[in-house]
């Protein structure tokens, strides 16, 4: 019981904070043999791009968003924009239509996000395609950021940065804007490593001659069509600098939605990116890989259950003043989640609590999305989710 113990704590604290520990080394480690390598580029050898937004039923915001997207710093005769508003049945292609600089595709039909998204990529002649979401307002020099990377032919995506807009009415969703900050870190350290493992929805970027697309049932398309480049050979990067603002989940229940699509999508590319499981074929990436995703989205949250499980039984037959000091932090910490729980029912600020209650949530959105992927109750239908206020205005 006690070595089943330490195995399953072990996993959840390697998960959690260990993994960043360690590659925080690993990155100093690198830096101090290989030195820190400067990007240099000019701005007349950018690559040409193809800014693609696909959405579906934005007439709220689309308009916001048409501004943002022609005001992007980019060479004028290099860059090509695509809206695809396929099924959408508000006034979203109408108020895109006046535009001419962009290019609208729309069909009455409704078949999807991945569908939408594979038909603009057949219309794509340039050398780099970007998605972003309809909901983000990106800053001015998003795409040169993105887009500087390129010159290095091992780079076969680029990701931007979620950034997220809390609102001042505090609820449990304050702890996304704290789990993000901490994602990219790791992210930023992934990237300098190696490779980072998948990229965000929000804002990413390909190579229009290595994107392959996705079957039609994909949860999580952005991850799994950067990760089917990563399984080329291909280096994904991270670029901070280059990043999209969107509000926070207009509740938790959004949010809570939100993250148990995630984990069912995550499940699904686990078992369809098995090669990347595979350290001999790729060493540093399959590392990567198993240590910042493969864990979270399976065995650590049924592992944090077995921890506490386990310290209650080691206690009730193992009297020692470890154990009791470690069941006593454990109960503490998910009395604060619970509490967390209680005052964001309530609308009462007390921020400190929704960062233990936020981590509860997004395990219990894994436990959930592996549920309801085996029981295939987790649809891959383009469904938004809510969120507090239209698109950030700079």
């Amino acid at each position: 019981m006690i070595t089943a113990f330490w195995i399953n704590l072990f996993i959840v604290f390697y998960t959690f904070a260990g993994y960043g520990i360690v590659l925080y080394f690993l990155v100093k480690l690198k830096k101090l043999f290989a030195g820190r390598k400067v990007l240099v580029y000019n701005l007349d050898n950018l690559p040409t791009l193809t800014l693609i937004v696909a959405a579906y039923n934005e007439e709220d915001i689309i308009e916001e968003k048409i501004r943002n997207t022609l005001s992007l710093h980019y060479p004028a005769d290099k860059l090509h924009f695509i809206f695809v508003t396929d099924g959408s049945s508000d006034r979203t292609p109408d108020l895109v239509r006046p535009h001419t600089r962009i290019r609208l595709m729309h069909t009455p039909e409704r078949r999807g996000k991945i569908v939408a998204m594979h038909r603009a990529m057949q219309q794509v002649t340039t050398g780099i395609a970007v998605f972003t979401d309809a909901n983000t307002h990106l800053n001015k020099d998003a795409l040169i950021n993105l887009a500087r990377h390129y010159a290095d032919r091992q780079v076969g995506a680029v990701s931007g940065e979620k950034r997220v807009r809390v609102s001042r009415v505090s609820d449990a969703t304050a702890g996304e804007g704290f789990y993000w900050k901490y994602e990219s870190l790791l992210k930023k350290w992934d990237s300098e490593l190696f490779s980072v493992v998948g990229a965000a929805g929000e804002l990413f970027s390909v190579r229009t001659d290595l994107y392959e697309p996705v079957p039609s049932d994909t949860i999580v398309d952005d991850f799994m069509i950067s990760l089917q480049i990563a399984a080329k050979g291909y280096r994904i990067v991270y670029e901070p600098d280059a990043y999209a603002m969107e509000d926070s989940s207009a509740n938790t229940k959004e949010e809570l939605k939100r993250k148990i699509r995630i984990a069912a999508g995550g499940m699904q590319s686990i078992l369809r990116l098995t090669s990347l499981l595979n350290p001999f074929k790729h060493p540093v990436l399959s590392f990567q890989y198993i240590s910042h995703r493969v864990l979270r989205w399976t065995i650590t949250p049924f592992c944090m259950i077995l921890v506490l499980l386990l310290n209650i039984g080691i206690v009730f037959y193992n009297d020692q003043p470890l154990y009791r000091v470690l069941l006593g932090a454990q109960l503490l910490f998910y009395v604060l989640a619970f509490a967390g729980w209680m005052f964001e029912r309530r609308e009462i600020k007390v921020k400190p609590l929704f960062v233990p209650f936020y981590f509860c949530l997004m395990n219990y959105a894994v436990i959930m999305g592996i549920k309801r992927y085996f029981s295939k109750q987790q649809s891959a239908a383009w469904d938004k989710a809510k969120r507090k206020e239209a698109v950030v205005r700079q």
